[in-house]
């Protein structure tokens, strides 16, 4: 290994004719632009600051990786000479920001403040990140689109401090664009060639490994120095490791993944639904543990095929059971669960195929009303997956701790009726919701059914609103997942504050079909109408308690509600 020293302007010539690139396994662009700003306020300042050294892998006859360029540079037209080891992040924020690439992200140094006697820091120009967004086909804001408005602001863009001919022909552009504005003075123009100097020769350190370095080697330093400064997620260790045992791209089999079950993105960060999806396919428990070793990311291609069915299915049946994104999921495990048992479902049997089906439902409810995983749910999961898959495949697979009453029985109708809000992450009331949801989920006013496609639509709705039970959006009373249905924004509004029986007065007179329709949409969500318009929250509480529980049993068995 060889420490060395490169100034800004000499990784840029190399970014720009490819001859630096990344290991395909490296994770994505993660920083936000906070990060970005500080990187650039220690490179401008005098003396400067050091942002971190860079960890290269030196490039011989062929790469020991299959490579990418980094985000916003020219592809390679041939073989680059570094692979990136350790640094993505640094480089690739200097990169995009003095290029200009970020898409909705304006960066200017705050040139002209040195020159106020209060503000007055020429060793420290601060830096300022513009966010943008469109609004009727214009950027917002405007003002940054002009050079003479952002200097009136004392700001100049940071694209015209990029090395090279080309930061020189941003400078000359922008010069010429303020030159009649009377605002560019000589000052201005001396400390901007000072800081683009400061900018060209900053040095940053990079650590060498030589071209004799072997694959495994310079893996096993990849990981070892990102886990031990900026960690690696347990899903980057694993496409480094598939990438150095099969050659194949982890990043590419997600997105083959996602274009075949695009749903697969509703319920939480893929990433680590499919690591624990794999690791049960594998018959390990899905930990932190299980993902490190290398044997884990050698055998991943060994279950894909069984995972992608897994989760086609899988989601289709989440779907089925109104278990319809993460925003309604009671437990992470029900999602990793639920696709790794249909992984091993026989496709075209029809009797094996619906008994799997009543015990699985029997596996996603009870993971959704039972306390079965809490702290410990990687081990529990793993435990209850070898028997329940034994169980799918029609083989003796001795009790399922998943279905002992004893140990793990089902909330009492009590319970319920405490359960707090579903838009809160909890268990209990996200599965109450779902419930309802199973139903149909009509809305109120609309009739609309329920989906995937339109829940984003949908609003959590007090059926007893805050204001009549005269309490306040924190009391407890009120947030109760009892006390709730997804209609709407459009039907909530027009709700409001309304008493039970005021707001469904007003909707049985709007239906064409009168009373009976509301009723319907009102039982659609497992909500009593006769309760809900009676006036007593205590009752009603009570009543679609029962309604709940029935369904749950029902549920919890394997059957379908009537």
């Amino acid at each position: 290994m060889e420490a060395r020293n490169k100034k800004i302007e000499d990784w840029f010539s190399m970014i720009k004719q490819g001859q630096i690139v990344l290991p395909r396994f490296q994770r994505h662009e993660a920083w936000r632009p906070a990060q970005v700003v500080g990187l650039l306020e220690n490179i401008l300042r005098d003396p400067p600051l050091p942002i971190g050294a860079l960890l290269t892998l030196e490039v011989g006859d062929k790469e020991l990786f299959h490579s990418r360029p980094i985000v916003g540079a020219p592809a390679p037209e041939g073989r680059p000479s570094m692979h990136l080891l350790d640094g993505q992040q640094r480089l690739t924020a200097l990169w995009r920001s003095l290029t200009g690439d970020y898409p909705n992200l304006d960066i200017f140094v705050a040139i002209a403040r040195a020159e106020d006697p209060e503000t007055e820091n020429a060793d420290a120009p601060a830096i300022e990140a513009v966010k943008r967004w469109d609004r009727n086909g214009v950027r917002q804001p405007v003002w940054p689109d002009s050079p003479v408005e952002a200097l009136k602001r004392g700001l100049v863009p940071v694209t015209v401090f990029r090395p090279g001919s080309e930061g020189e022909t941003e400078l000359d552009a922008w010069e010429e664009a303020v030159e009649d504005s009377k605002l560019l003075t000589r000052r201005i123009t001396r400390r901007i060639e000072a800081l683009r100097q400061r900018v060209a020769k900053y040095d940053i350190p990079f650590l060498s490994l030589d071209v004799k370095t072997g694959r495994e080697t310079a893996l096993d330093v990849f990981i070892k120095m990102n886990t031990s400064a900026s960690p690696l997620k347990d899903f980057d260790i694993v496409v480094a490791q598939l990438e150095s045992a099969t050659g194949e791209s982890l990043h590419d089999m997600v997105a083959e993944l996602i274009e075949t079950v695009p749903a697969a993105r509703e319920y939480g960060r893929i990433e680590d639904i499919i690591l624990s999806v794999a690791a049960l396919l594998m018959e390990r428990p899905p930990l932190k543990k299980t993902y490190l070793d290398t044997a884990f990311g050698e055998d991943f291609s060994s279950v894909w095929e069984r995972l992608k069915f897994g989760f086609r299915h899988g989601i289709d049946f989440l779907r089925s059971e109104a278990i319809l994104n993460e925003k309604c999921l009671p437990s992470d495990v029900a999602v990793y669960l639920t696709c790794a048992l249909w992984a091993d479902v026989p496709e075209h049997g029809v009797d094996a195929g619906g008994n799997a089906r009543a015990l699985i439902r029997k596996a996603l409810w009870r993971a959704s009303y039972t306390a079965r995983y809490g702290k410990t749910s990687a081990t529990r999961s793993f435990a209850d997956y070898k028997v329940l898959r034994r169980m799918i495949a029609g083989e003796d697979a001795g009790p399922c701790e998943l279905f002992d009453e004893q140990f793990y029985p089902l909330p009492v109708e009590e319970e319920l009726v405490l359960a707090g809000w579903p838009g809160r992450k909890d268990r209990l009331p996200r599965a109450i919701l779902a419930t309802g949801l199973r139903r149909g989920g009509y809305d109120f006013a609309d009739g609309a059914q329920i989906t995937a496609t339109n829940f984003s639509n949908r609003e959590y709705h007090h059926l007893y609103p805050v204001g009549i039970l005269g309490g306040d959006r924190t009391d407890e009373r009120v947030n109760r997942a009892l006390n709730c249905a997804l209609i709407t924004w459009a039907t909530n509004r027009r709700v409001g504050a309304n008493t039970p029986q005021d707001y469904i007065r007003a909707r049985a007179e709007a239906a064409s079909l009168g009373e009976d329709v509301v009723r319907q949409r009102l039982e659609s969500h497992a909500v009593p109408y006769d309760a809900l318009v009676a006036g007593d929250y205590d009752a009603f509480l009570r009543r679609r308690a029962e309604l709940i529980a029935i369904d749950m049993h029902k549920l919890c068995n394997g059957e379908v509600p009537a």
